[in-house]
């Protein structure tokens, strides 16, 4: 059987666990070389041993354009360039309109917006005509939660930067959709509801009746929907938001 990403140089941001960690497993099993990154050292070597392959781990916040810096000239000295740009790392925290504070702010919009915007940005001597670009995205950017307000207004950003980007970059053969996961069971989810088993749990059994296919979503299947956005099968699709959310946000 053909491997999708035979012979592509892919990198993935935030690729320690859940959707990230998940992706980079199937694009190493899909022939790609790997470089991933992470914010903390330990947990990323333990991830680049869990996936296995040519894989390169790079500790590096995304937010920080130092880090950014230092990641590409990594990619550029070893790979010379790259075909698939996964940008997904980033993360939020739930405070309800009247408790919202300048801390969270920032730290919610400088991981899903600016991080995003200067990973792009930054990769750009390095992408090439068939290169693919993909945002992670969320079904909370189209819908309304409780409490979520902040991190939706991110990633409703990212929904209109790959809108706007798709045309900066018309004449570069440059690939840019958003990916956006319903629930999905991650470490990054269920610690929404604090670290207490049962009241994950509650939160995952809870998500699960939203969705109308009755359940939540498994890392493995977004990763799927990543690997389609990154291979030659999506080669005519740019600019689009593909919804991987078991039909959340499409009622």
């Amino acid at each position: 059987m053909t491997q999708r990403l035979s012979g592509k140089i892919a990198v993935i941001t935030g690729a320690t666990s859940g959707i990230g960690l998940a992706t980079a497993k199937r694009f190493a099993a899909e022939g790609a070389q790997l470089f991933v990154t992470g914010r903390r050292k330990d947990v990323l070597d333990a991830a680049v041993a869990e996936i296995g392959g040519k894989v390169v781990g790079i500790q590096a916040d995304s937010a920080e354009l130092a880090d950014l810096d230092r990641l590409y000239e990594r990619v550029k000295a070893e790979a010379g360039r790259i075909d698939v740009l996964f940008v997904n790392a980033g993360g939020g925290s739930m405070l309800a309109l009247g408790e919202i504070t300048e801390e969270q702010y920032d730290d919610t919009f400088d991981r899903n917006v600016k991080g995003v915007l200067f990973t792009v940005q930054k990769a750009l001597p390095l992408l090439g005509p068939g290169s693919s670009v993909i945002l992670t995205g969320s079904t909370a950017g189209s819908t309304g939660t409780p409490a979520f307000s902040v991190y939706a207004a991110s990633k409703a950003a990212l929904r209109s930067f790959a809108r706007n980007w798709i045309l900066d970059l018309k004449d570069r053969g440059i690939r840019i959709n958003t990916l956006s996961p319903g629930p999905t069971k991650t470490t990054g989810l269920v610690e929404l509801a604090g670290k207490n088993e049962a009241q994950q749990q509650g939160l995952l059994d809870y998500l699960a009746t939203q969705v109308p296919m009755g359940r939540v979503g498994r890392a493995e299947e977004i990763a799927a929907a990543a690997l389609f956005l990154a291979s030659d099968d999506s080669s005519f699709v740019t600019g689009i938001e593909l919804f991987a959310d078991g039909g959340a946000a499409q009622v």
